[in-house]
């Protein structure tokens, strides 16, 4: 009998907890996995929580407050008994049942990771143009082969996360990381299903951090680091600034204005220089926050209370 963690991190999804949960058991029982399921309130303020004490079989993980989404898929990973875990949305846009063909694809082809890829997205078009040039960044940096790294439908062999600590918004990278370390990665189609209860929990400061992510995760390819999100996000930011204040001063000497007495060139240099200091401090910062977590084993997050509720 094959034996299944299906790890689920939740955020105000007091709406989809319970279908899921349903759907997730029928899929498990028909498939007669050995299996359990543990959701990770990462400090909802809705009715989440109340709606998850209400069912069988479950493990909840609650955190404190609102950690993100990879902090929350880590405790709840740490928490995980089984040697294969599985990792969804709690949104209800993953589908349950492509859990037995990913777990058949794995089995078939001796991978250690199988990643869903969701090809015919649901999503409005705005976060489809956006992920898909997260996609394209990925692949010119990372190249790590998987179409679609922001579907959090996935199945690991718990083995996966023996030297993996998961930061910032680096669950959608996990597949690279691994591939990184030599671990071998497939990818399948899964389906993806309109969000029809909720609010959608991307926004603009995700998609900042998901772009600075792709360039941590290149940069911990290369020499085993990744940079901190402030720090490297505001250096890009400062980088931007003095690009557009360059175009500016470029245009002005073409028109035959008299640059002498402005600050337009001094400031363009002080700001393109100031941002890769920035950048360049972030990546250090990452390197002493590494450190710290490895030596320590420590965590970014804690957890407020667990429970566990059985058939």
């Amino acid at each position: 009998m094959q034996e299944l963690s299906i790890v689920v991190p939740v955020y105000n999804e007091g709406l989809n907890v319970k279908a899921l949960h349903q759907e997730i058991v029928d899929v498990c029982r028909a498939a007669d996995y050995r299996y359990e399921i543990i959701f990770v309130d990462d400090g909802s303020t809705d009715n989440t929580l109340d709606v998850l004490k209400t069912l069988a079989p479950v493990k909840v993980v609650v955190m404190r407050k609102n950690f993100g989404q990879t902090a929350a898929m880590d405790a709840g990973i740490r928490r995980a008994k089984y040697d294969y875990i599985v990792t969804m949305d709690g949104d209800l846009q993953n589908d349950p049942a492509d859990i037995p063909g990913m777990f058949r694809y794995l089995v078939e082809n001796d991978l250690d990771v199988v990643a869903g890829w969701r090809e015919q997205r649901k999503d409005r078009m705005g976060k489809r143009f956006v992920s898909r040039g997260a996609n394209l960044l990925r692949k010119i940096l990372l190249k790590d082969g998987i179409h679609d790294s922001g579907c959090s439908l996935k199945l690991y062999k718990k083995a996966c996360f023996d030297h993996v600590n998961l930061y910032g918004e680096m669950h959608r990278f996990i597949p690279a990381l691994l591939e990184i370390k030599g671990y071998r990665v497939g990818e399948v189609k899964v389906k993806h299903r309109p969000r029809v209860a909720g609010q959608t929990k991307y926004d603009w400061k995700r998609t900042i951090k998901g772009f600075v992510d792709i360039i941590a995760v290149w940069f911990w390819n290369k020499y085993a680091v990744r940079p901190l999100h402030l720090l490297g996000g505001g250096g890009l930011l400062t980088i931007l600034c003095g690009l557009v204040v360059s175009v500016y001063t470029c245009f002005l000497f073409i028109i035959g204005q008299d640059l002498s007495n402005t600050v337009f060139p001094l400031l363009s240099i002080f700001l393109i220089t100031t941002g890769i200091q920035l950048f360049i401090f972030g990546l250090l910062a990452d390197i002493i926050l590494k450190v710290y977590f490895e030596r320590t084993n420590d965590v970014a997050y804690s957890i407020r209370e667990y429970f566990e509720s059985k058939r």
